[in-house]
């Protein structure tokens, strides 16, 4: 794209951006060890570029300013949104482009006087983290199994509760329920960036992974979690047995698949403080 041609329009980038996405999920699948290589061009593509912005533009946080003081409503608002994403490609495609740092907020948690710190990254962070993951979260897709249901698109947490309301009728009646403390906090960085090298060959998108992780810390990157969810995964559990058997809910444990005597399934959370029986 020469500099004065004009950008696409969203009704011509958001087809171009899905057919390009669906190749790349259809290679991953059909490849489960293959790693890809010039990704790079694909961020800095006009079309995924004006599609993250959309995203950036319609997400709730659009009114809000990172520590430039810019935000993506004010952007909008001066009529300069081309010239916003040309010299955003500029930087990208130069590789001069450095993530600054997020503006922090603190906010309150669920318990009461609890709070954790959310980092609010710049307009042009959030653009960069939107084009990387409209070019991730293809590849990464096809290495998810069906039972994932965290920070994937189209899937939500009722899913995950219709599932396992559905395994209860087959006669499962376990539920254990678990929580890492702080996960996007403590995560290894290094070991993260290792397994998404297993994927990703393009140096020049894992360097822009890794500024991203360095600058704005993984639980602030919050376009990115599809990303640290799935190699998280892959970190934690790649080693413990049935864990891999996704073919029916809990196979490889002892015991999970047996109804008790006399009775309907339960479900019991794994803190013993709720039941129940279906």
């Amino acid at each position: 794209m020469n500099t004065g041609e004009p950008w696409p329009g969203l009704d011509e980038a958001l087809p171009r951006v899905l057919r390009m996405q669906a190749k790349l999920h259809r290679w991953a699948a059909q490849d489960p060890g293959r790693r890809f290589d010039d990704l790079h061009n694909l961020v800095c593509d006009p079309a995924f570029l004006v599609v993250a912005w959309d995203r950036v533009r319609r997400n709730k946080g659009a009114r809000t300013a990172g520590v430039d003081g810019v935000s993506p409503r004010s952007i909008v608002a001066e009529g300069d949104v081309a010239g916003f994403l040309a010299d955003a490609r500029a930087q990208l495609k130069a590789r001069v482009f450095t993530p600054l740092p997020v503006r922090e907020r603190l906010i309150p948690k669920g318990s009461p006087g609890k709070f954790r710190s959310l980092g609010i990254p710049s307009v042009m962070d959030r653009l960069v983290q939107a084009a990387v993951k409209l070019v991730l979260e293809p590849i990464f897709e096809a290495d998810f199994k069906p039972v994932s249901y965290g920070f994937r698109p189209r899937r939500r947490a009722q899913d995950a509760i219709a599932e396992i309301h559905h395994f209860g009728t087959q006669g499962y009646h376990w539920v254990l329920e678990a929580d890492i403390e702080a996960c996007f906090d403590e995560i290894s960085h290094p070991e993260l960036v290792s397994r998404i090298r297993g994927r990703i060959g393009d140096k020049r998108v894992l360097a822009l992974v890794k500024w991203l992780f360095e600058v704005n810390r993984d639980r602030v990157v919050v376009r990115l979690r599809i990303v640290v969810s799935c190699c998280w995964r892959c970190v934690t559990f790649g080693g413990v047995p049935g864990c891999r058997r996704y073919g029916r809910a809990c196979a490889g444990w002892r015991g999970c698949g047996t109804r008790r005597p006399g009775g309907p399934p339960a479900w019991r959370a794994g803190s013993g403080s709720r039941r129940w029986r279906w």
